[in-house]
Order: C-alpha cells, then sequence, then structure tokens
C-alpha cells in the first residue's frame, strides 16, 4: 500500500522550518503532496507560482535523499479536503511551541469530524529551527534586514529582490 501524506501552508517564503518538517514527513510516506493554500483575501508576498517555484527547488534535495515522491499543488479552500482529493491518509503539521500545539488539536479535531480516514502527525519542529516563522521572516527582509539564517541562499536571494520591489 502507497501512503501519502499532505502538508500544507502559505510558504510566503518557504523557510528552514517548512523544510525540516517536510523532510521528516518523507521518512514516514511514500508520496508527500505539499499543498499551497491560497486565499483571496489575503496578498502574499510571492506568487503561488513562486512558491511552487521555491519548493520545487527547496525539496529536490530531500527526494534525492529519501525517495520519496513530492507532488506540489496549490489549493483553496479547506486544507483536509484538499488531502482527500489528492488521496492522502495522514495531514503534517509542524508544532513549534504549545501555541501551536493548542491550535493544531482543535484543527485535528475538526478535520477528524470532516474526514475521519485521515490521520493527523504532529511532526514537532526540530530545536534550531523551532523559532522561525514565515511571517517573521518575511517582516525581516521587508525592513531590510538579513533573512539568510532562515531561508536557503535561493530563498533569500528572492526576498531580497521582491523587498527591493516594495520598499
Amino acid at each position: 500500500m502507497t501512503r501519502i501524506g499532505f502538508y500544507s501552508g502559505s510558504f510566503d517564503p518557504v523557510t528552514h522550518g517548512h523544510t525540516d518538517v517536510i523532510a521528516r514527513a518523507c521518512r514516514l510516506v511514500d508520496t508527500l503532496v505539499i499543498g499551497i493554500g491560497t486565499n483571496p483575501g489575503k496578498e502574499p508576498l510571492f506568487t503561488a507560482d513562486e512558491r511552487v517555484g521555491m519548493l520545487r527547488s527547496e525539496t529536490k534535495t530531500i527526494t534525492e535523499r529519501t525517495g520519496t515522491k513530492i507532488t506540489i499543488v496549490i489549493f483553496q479552500g479547506l486544507a483536509v479536503e484538499a488531502a482527500r482529493t489528492h488521496g492522502a491518509t495522514i495531514i503534517f503539521r509542524g508544532l513549534r511551541d504549545g501555541t501551536d500545539f493548542d491550535y493544531e488539536m482543535q484543527m485535528a479535531g475538526m478535520n477528524g469530524e470532516m474526514a475521519g480516514e485521515i490521520e493527523t502527525v504532529f511532526v514537532a519542529a526540530s530545536p534550531h529551527v523551532r523559532h522561525i516563522a514565515a511571517n517573521l521572516v518575511r517582516a525581516v527582509a521587508v525592513m531590510g534586514g538579513d533573512p539568510s539564517p532562515f531561508v536557503s541562499p535561493d530563498v533569500a536571494a528572492r526576498l531580497a529582490t521582491k523587498s527591493r520591489r516594495i520598499t
């Protein structure tokens, strides 16, 4: 049986925290579907297509190292429905701290009611990336700071280009 997992987020931008969860999730499934959630009410820094490109670049070595097939999709609406659409039986959620845990437990309960066939698996962030949040990385970059401790060199370059356009 092929085990398919689903990991969703805005990935605006892709951080070391995201790739930590992705790499660890890949050890547990044969296929990982990464879902880029879009919300018409929010204006992200990067387009959905740019985020797909970043994720492809950032996950290439993870795929090579783990042998896990990674598919990247864009979706609107509920993550649990996107997971179901792509045949996932596991939703992965990264946890940085207790605040994340409280929120994600509520989400897991709701998802369990809507799609009982899909399990939620929490992946605790590794200590060296636990403090990274994409919204803070974005803010650092837009305010002229150096985001390179939190993202790959490729993503840092993309952030620098975007930040120059904003300021």
